[in-house]
């Protein structure tokens, strides 16, 4: 049976080379999309169509014989999966977040990249973890109920502009940039969790972490027991993949003058990072969605890093971070947090599990 891939972004384009690589018998004739509009004429060099002219030129027979992979975000699958129907096509698979941990753990094993968490041994002691789950006000309800674990905690992001409660930790505590939440989005929050948690005191042996309340890093009690076994110092959730490169989400997000003011802030603030800036972004994997597990002293250098090359960004942007609203640094926050940990993989054992979409 054949197989179409609906999407034309980076989950689409990652189990495109997953299946490549796992199952090169596979048949993929094609990405499909509702409507082209800014998507790209073709990934991998395989053609991205539009599914109604797609399905106007199969008979029923044809249609039988093709099975499609919904690889979006699950947030959109529900329609996706309606208009997969409507045009005819009867077998079609959902990537859930569990079948996207499940086949990039097979695919980064099988070309020895991006180590998988669940591939390290498990050890008798469990790691002391304390993750921070960013909720705003402004979020829409989740669908389903979700059960934290209980070393997850949330904390109302963007709390200084607004008289709501929604979280017992709030991020205009201490010393917080609460009102920056604008363009920092959840980046707010592990700025507070930086100077209200991560300064106070150097327990190595502590794993301190940041979600949103959407996206949650996958972990299992005995991913837990596999952190101190290994000396794992931080997870990550595997990359999406983008093509030619990175910049292409910069492209989709961030100005062209914003980005320059990123870049020259990484070059004035941290030089020794010029030459990683011109290889890592001409690459294909991204760190997506700012969560992070790590060490409570690689938390905390990751954060000193990060926030003066934020601000400075803000200072050389135009018009300037404080004069507008429009979540630019959350976005360049997954670049750096994919430049800082690729430029120091040398030097960190970096382990890599899946991103849960809560919807």
């Amino acid at each position: 049976m054949d197989l179409a891939i609906y999407g034309a972004q980076g989950y689409a384009l990652g189990a495109y080379e997953a299946i490549r690589c796992l199952q090169p018998e596979k048949n993929i004739v094609c990405f499909l999309v509702t409507r082209m509009g800014n998507n790209a004429a073709e990934l991998g060099g395989l053609l991205v169509k539009e599914i109604e002219p797609f399905a106007e030129s199969l008979s029923d027979a044809q249609k039988k014989e093709i099975q499609i992979l919904i690889a979006t975000p699950e947030n959109v699958q529900d329609e996706i999966e309606k208009t997969v129907e409507e045009y005819g096509f009867s077998d079609h698979v959902r990537l859930t977040s569990e079948l996207w941990d499940e086949m990039m753990r097979k695919y980064y094993s099988q070309v020895g990249r991006f180590s998988p968490l669940q591939d390290l041994p498990a050890g008798e002691s469990r790691a002391s973890v304390h993750i921070y789950m960013a909720k705003s006000h402004k979020d829409r309800p989740l669908k389903n109920n979700v059960a934290l674990p209980e070393y997850m905690q949330p904390v109302q992001v963007g709390a200084a502009n607004t008289d709501e409660v929604i979280a017992n930790i709030r991020d205009d505590s201490g010393e917080n940039i609460s009102k920056k939440n604008g363009n920092y989005c959840e980046l707010t929050g592990l700025f507070w969790v930086w100077k209200n948690v991560l300064c106070e005191g150097a327990d190595k042996d502590e794993y301190y972490g940041f979600a949103q309340y959407r996206r949650t890093l996958m972990l299992s009690d005995e991913d837990l027991l596999r952190l101190t076994k290994e000396q794992v110092d931080v997870v990550l959730p595997y990359p999406l993949l983008y093509e030619p490169d990175i910049n292409m989400h910069h492209d989709r997000y961030i100005k062209d003058a914003d980005w320059d003011a990123m870049l020259s802030a990484v070059r004035e603030i941290h030089p020794e990072y010029s030459d990683a800036l011109d290889v890592i972004l001409r690459q294909r994997y991204l760190y997506n969605y700012n969560v992070i597990l790590a060490k409570k002293e690689v938390l905390r250098e990751y954060c000193e890093w990060l926030f003066p090359i934020l601000e400075r960004t803000e200072e050389l942007s135009v018009p300037k971070g404080c004069d507008r609203s429009d979540r630019y640094i959350g976005y360049m926050g997954e670049t750096l947090e994919t430049l800082y940990f690729m430029k120091n993989s040398d030097r960190l054992k970096v382990a890599h599990t899946g991103c849960k979409l809560h919807i």
